[in-house]
């Protein structure tokens, strides 16, 4: 009965168009009045606690990183760079879209930012070299969502938080794994062009390739300085994302000079509003956690997964079907907070490494973007493409299938993601 209620009171508020956030303010409060237990004192201080959390600084500064790396010019040489090393071979341009997306994925660490940049710099590239334009928007699509997957990730962030596990050997177990879904992407999109009769453009000489490279190096140290950082014990992942808000304003300031000092308040405030919806939704979250431990409901949920304990890898197969069919109706971080705290004495139950665990789970959750019918990153991608929803929809099918496939495969061979893990970590 206390699950139906907090699940049905959910559901519920988000069908009646309740903005999720709220949604999952009255869910607590549906659960505190089944309990007996309601308080507006506790829930005004559940909100509060929510959002006074020192890691979590790491996300108004990484939003504020990816904004100013937008507008200052760095995705644009990093797009060109890979322009320069495979922009001529047959179906080059899908393949500088997934090289510049795992390369955007180390700045920013946010799908949309990435989506969003890929399709307004490449898409029209695409059209215009001959590529079906729904499926080009498609492997754009499917390429921003390695952003929340190789560090440094907002999504790992704010699991760590409601996990209580540590940032820095998510982010560097992560990077593998996210790696592994660039080259299944880049397999897959060989194949659909292999019939392609386009012309690619002349191969590029290595005096411009050099030229590319240079223009770049600004922006392609960041991600070398975050994971140096991380790995040696430099600074803590909230500390990298000071490092690297700073570091991009520099770079756009002083040595590209794209960003004047008028430009900054348009891109503070910008962050500001994307920060604040992240931090709201997370502070209210904090009141359905604190309710689904008072309630419980974990222990409950172990129960209705006892057939799976004995055997780990049908339990992850189980948890992850589930969070494919959540993630089809729910946005990744909402996804995050609820599920977070009702999975993992599960998964610790079950003695599955919570680090390998919360990696799968973030590149579920990532995939989760480009499922329809809600998709953040396809309505991100039909929006500045100018393209239906459901061109962009038939188009990501192929990768999204392939992102899956990676995802299982790393289910059925843990050490795909431990063993690297362990090797960053020292």
């Amino acid at each position: 009965m206390t699950i139906a209620v907090f699940v049905g009171s959910l559901l519920l508020a988000m069908a009646m168009g309740i903005p999720i956030a709220f949604s999952l303010l009255a869910s607590g409060v549906a659960l505190m009045w089944h309990l007996d237990l309601f308080d507006a004192q506790i829930l005004t201080q559940n909100v509060i606690g929510g959002a006074d959390s020192f890691p979590l600084l790491a996300v108004p500064f990484f939003m504020l990183a990816g904004e100013i790396m937008n507008v200052g010019g760095l995705s644009k040489r990093i797009v060109d760079f890979a322009l320069a090393l495979v922009g001529h071979v047959k179906g080059g341009l899908g393949y500088v879209t997934i090289m510049a997306g795992c390369l955007l994925s180390a700045l920013s660490g946010s799908a949309v930012a990435d989506a969003a940049a890929l399709t307004a710099l490449l898409l029209p590239m695409m059209v215009r070299a001959g590529h079906d334009k729904p499926r080009a928007a498609g492997l754009i699509a499917a390429t921003g969502v390695i952003g929340p997957v190789i560090p440094p990730s907002i999504g790992l962030v704010i699991f760590g938080v409601a996990a209580n596990v540590s940032i820095s050997k998510l982010f560097l177990a992560a990077i593998v794994p996210g790696l592994l879904i660039g080259g299944a992407l880049w397999i897959t999109w060989a194949w659909l062009v292999r019939r392609e009769k386009i012309v690619p453009p002349p191969r590029k000489s290595s005096t411009e390739i050099a030229a590319a490279f240079r223009n770049a190096l600004w922006a392609l140290m960041l991600p070398v300085i975050i994971l140096v950082g991380l790995r040696m014990g430099v600074f803590t992942p909230t500390e990298a994302a000071v490092v690297a808000a700073v570091y991009a304003l520099f770079v756009s300031t002083v040595v590209y000079r794209e960003i004047t000092w008028k430009d900054l308040y348009a891109i503070f405030v910008s962050a500001a509003k994307t920060s604040a919806i992240v931090m709201f939704l997370i502070a209210a979250a904090m009141v359905s956690a604190w309710l689904i431990t008072v309630a419980d409901l974990p222990s409950k949920i172990v129960g209705m997964l006892q057939p799976f304990m004995g055997n780990q890898m049908l339990l992850m197969i189980a948890i992850m079907v589930l969070v494919m069919v959540v993630g089809t109706a729910m946005d990744m971080t909402p996804t995050i907070l609820i599920l977070t705290p009702v999975l993992m004495p599960v998964v610790k139950a079950a003695g599955i490494d919570p680090v390998y665990f919360g990696v799968l789970f973030i590149i579920n959750n990532s995939i989760g973007l480009v499922t329809p019918p809600v998709g953040t990153v396809l309505n991100v991608v039909a929006g500045v493409g100018k393209i239906s929803m459901d061109d962009v929809t038939r188009g990501v099918v192929p990768f999204m299938l392939a992102e899956f496939a990676i995802l299982f495969v790393m289910v059925a061979f843990p050490q795909l993601v431990i063993v690297p893990a362990r090797w960053f970590g020292g």
